[in-house]
C-alpha cells in the first residue's frame, strides 16, 4: 500500500453506560493496534463501570451489571492500557466524537492525560461519512463484501473498523498518503483543539466559538464570553485552551 505510518495505530473501540462522553463509564474496551508493517496486536476488557449499566445501554452492546461484577476498573487498568498505547496514534470508527473522548476522561479520572496535540486521530467513520455515508455494519458490506456478525461487540466492531480502514487505503487512492495529512482529513481538514469540540478554528486560522450562540465568533474578541466559560465546569482540555486565551497559567 502507498500509505506510510512510522509508529502504530491503536485502533480502539469502547461500549459504554451512555453517550455522555465526560460522565459515562467505558464497560468494555477493545484495542487492535496495527504496525507499520501491517501486522497487527488485539487487546480487549470487560471493566467494572462502578456504576449501574442503563437497561437502554445494555440493549445495544448487550453487557450486563452481572457480567462486569468482580471485573477491574478502569482505574485498575489505567497504567497497563497507558503503556499498550504508548507512542501510538489513535484510530476508530466515529472516535473522534465518541471514543477518543470518552477514554481521555476516563484517563483524566485515574490521574493521567494523553498529549494529543501529538497524535493523530484517524477516523475511519468521517473517512467513511465523507466517501460513503453509512454505518459500520454497512461500511463492513460495501467495503469488505461480508455481514457484520456480533455488531457492538467492542472486539468484534474494532477488528472490522481495521478491516474496514484497510480496504478504504486501497479503494480511494486519493485519500493522503500520509498519517498528519489523514487525522485531518478524518477531522475535515481542521486540527482538533478539545476533544469536547466547543472550539474550532476558521479560514483565517483563528480559534473560533463552536457552540451556542457564539458559534464562529473569534475567541480572542470575546473574553467576556471565555470568562463566562471559565466560570463553568468545561472539561480540563476546554480549561486549557481557555485559560491559554486569557492568559492565565494553567494548573493542569
Amino acid at each position: 500500500m502507498s500509505f506510510k505510518f512510522f509508529r502504530p495505530i491503536a485502533f480502539f473501540d469502547i461500549e459504554s453506560t451512555g453517550l455522555d462522553t465526560a460522565n459515562d463509564r467505558i464497560v468494555e474496551l477493545a484495542i487492535c493496534k496495527l504496525h507499520p508493517d501491517y501486522s497487527t496486536d488485539n487487546f480487549s476488557w470487560l471493566i467494572n463501570p462502578q456504576m449501574l449499566i442503563p437497561a437502554e445501554a445494555t440493549a445495544i452492546h448487550g453487557i450486563t451489571n452481572d457480567m462486569v461484577f468482580g471485573e477491574p476498573t478502569f482505574n485498575d487498568l489505567s497504567l497497563h492500557i497507558w503503556g499498550i498505547l504508548n507512542n501510538c496514534d489513535f484510530g476508530g470508527f466515529n472516535s473522534n466524537q465518541f471514543d477518543i473522548p470518552m477514554l481521555y476522561n476516563e484517563f483524566v479520572r485515574a490521574g493521567l492525560a494523553f498529549d494529543y496535540s501529538t497524535i493523530r486521530f484517524i477516523d475511519c467513520g468521517n473517512i467513511f461519512k465523507r466517501k460513503e455515508p453509512r454505518t459500520l455494519a454497512a461500511a463492513v458490506e460495501f467495503y469488505c463484501k461480508y455481514e457484520l456478525a456480533n455488531a457492538h461487540s467492542a472486539a468484534a466492531d474494532i477488528n472490522a473498523t481495521v478491516s474496514v480502514f484497510l480496504k478504504q487505503l486501497e479503494k480511494y487512492k486519493d485519500l493522503p498518503s500520509d498519517i498528519d495529512s489523514l487525522a485531518l482529513y478524518c477531522n475535515h481538514d481542521k486540527p482538533v483543539l478539545d476533544l469536547s469540540g466547543k472550539f474550532t478554528i476558521d479560514k483565517d486560522g483563528d480559534i473560533v466559538f463552536n457552540f451556542g450562540s457564539k458559534r464562529g465568533v473569534k475567541a480572542k474578541n470575546d473574553h467576556g464570553y471565555l470568562q463566562w466559560m471559565y466560570s463553568k465546569d468545561f472539561a480540563p482540555d476546554t480549561v486549557r485552551i481557555i485559560e491559554s486565551m486569557l492568559g492565565i497559567t494553567s494548573n493542569f
